[in-house]
């Protein structure tokens, strides 16, 4: 089954954009430089929204499904379900600083960076584990039925960053990723 491996891909590839992005404004954090607090919220809110509403719940339904059918991935499963529950709350945490950030709060920047850095290590694990352990065993295993019954476990929604139909939050966003693509292909 191509067709939905192909979307679990590419939502992979587009968080994995979101996290260079995002890492790019915590570098400049680093060196003392203002970062983009609202493009880094946008980017944390949208992996929260979408990733974490969307996204995960998908993949434990598939997850859960390939686990039926291959048992000697429990461990594997079992930690990247754990996985979704600390990006969830790592996310929350990050959330939360960038808030107290763009609303002048004062904070210890060490918090904000650990915080970013706890995201971006797991999320990024998390992918890779994903892409490397489970899609090729799912692409083998999974049928037409049992892609019905993931897609199933959310309403279908339109992407509000990455589909046709881009919500105002997201508009510098997309820019920003739209500038990245064209220095990436032009270097």
């Amino acid at each position: 089954m191509t067709a939905p491996i192909a979307e679990w891909h590419e939502d992979h590839v587009k968080f994995s954009q979101l996290l260079n992005l995002l890492e790019q404004q915590v570098a400049a954090f680093h060196r003392g430089e203002h970062p983009n607090y609202d493009l880094m919220s946008d980017i944390v809110f949208y992996l929260r929204s979408f990733g974490d509403c969307v996204h995960h719940p998908r993949e434990d339904a598939a997850f859960a499904r390939v686990l039926a059918r291959k048992p000697e991935l429990d461990s594997v499963i079992s930690r990247l379900l754990q996985e979704h529950r600390v990006i969830a709350t790592a996310g929350e945490d990050l959330a939360d600083r960038l808030n107290q950030a763009t609303s002048d709060v004062m904070a210890p920047r060490e918090g904000l960076e650990a915080a970013a850095a706890t995201y971006l290590v797991y999320y990024r694990n998390h992918l890779s584990t994903e892409e490397r352990e489970i899609i090729p065993p799912a692409s083998e295993l999974l049928t037409k039925e049992d892609w019905a019954e993931v897609m199933a476990t959310v309403p279908p929604v339109s992407d509000p960053l990455f589909g046709n139909d881009v919500q105002a939050r997201f508009g510098e966003l997309r820019k920003q990723i739209a500038r990245e693509q064209s220095l990436t292909l032009q270097g």
